[in-house]
């Protein structure tokens, strides 16, 4: 499966509406995404923890309220970094809550579609757990249990959503480590993505060798690869019976496919 990484960001500004709106037009199966909680316990979908970056302004996630963060131009940005790729309609275009997103997976042309939705937490906070609890309540009462994979690099909050429904499915997220040889010799990662209760392993496409995805396969882990943006991994993909890429540019992707 293809999946557009936050959306088509190579194309569009990442977690917007207008970006999962463009991924799924290119051929996307699917979407990944990231969530946080706002001042009010709302989930929001938002990379970083502040507006810096996204919306040009001074701003903590977590310390405002969703109605504001669904007020703030997080679009603009993309126009001024890619102006060959502007358009008018980016600049409108504000930090969604998560229900916000899921609205357009419960539209005729998307209800197949799966979605990763990514938990955006710090280890030494215990907000994991909330935010867990809030994800869930909301797959469940948009009925997206079967179509939605909760995933983090938090491993805790991995097995937090396990804890609180285990139908849901989850999955394990690694980036590469400094001493990459012993790491994959030791295959930690196999390890602790079982012990979370994850049904796959997300890895970043510098650590994707054949022999840890070929491990994973053989203990019952569905093999992701993030975030690939090379046309050629698409052979590669096949040869290594990997489950999905996840990648910026989804129409590139999805026309080699």
């Amino acid at each position: 499966m293809i999946i557009g990484h936050r959306g088509a960001s190579a194309l569009a500004p990442e977690n917007t509406l207008a970006s999962f709106k463009r991924a799924l037009e290119d051929g996307a199966a699917g979407v990944e995404l990231d969530v946080r909680l706002a001042g009010d316990g709302v989930p929001v979908v938002i990379h970083d923890p502040t507006l810096r970056r996204t919306g040009l302004r001074e701003g903590v996630v977590a310390t405002m309220t969703s109605a504001e963060l669904g007020q703030t131009d997080v679009g603009s940005w993309f126009n001024s970094s890619h102006p060959r790729l502007a358009r008018a309609e980016y600049s409108r275009q504000v930090v969604p809550t998560l229900d916000q997103v899921f609205d357009i997976f419960c539209e005729p042309s998307a209800r197949s579609a799966p979605i990763y939705v990514e938990m955006k937490t710090h280890k030494a906070e215990d907000t994991y757990a909330e935010l867990a609890a809030a994800v869930v309540q909301l797959v469940n009462d948009r009925n997206l249990r079967s179509r939605v994979v909760v995933v983090s690099f938090n491993l805790k909050a991995v097995a937090e959503i396990k804890r609180i429904d285990s139908y849901i499915a989850t999955g394990a997220l690694f980036e590469p480590q400094r001493n990459l040889v012993k790491a994959i010799r030791k295959h930690p990662m196999i390890t602790a993505a079982l012990e979370c209760g994850a049904e796959q392993i997300l890895l970043h496409r510098s650590i994707a060798s054949r022999r840890l995805v070929e491990l994973a396969a053989q203990s019952d882990l569905l093999p992701v690869v993030w975030t690939v943006d090379d046309p050629k991994w698409m052979r590669r993909s096949t040869d290594l019976g990997i489950h999905a890429l996840i990648t910026n540019n989804p129409g590139v992707m999805a026309a080699r496919l």
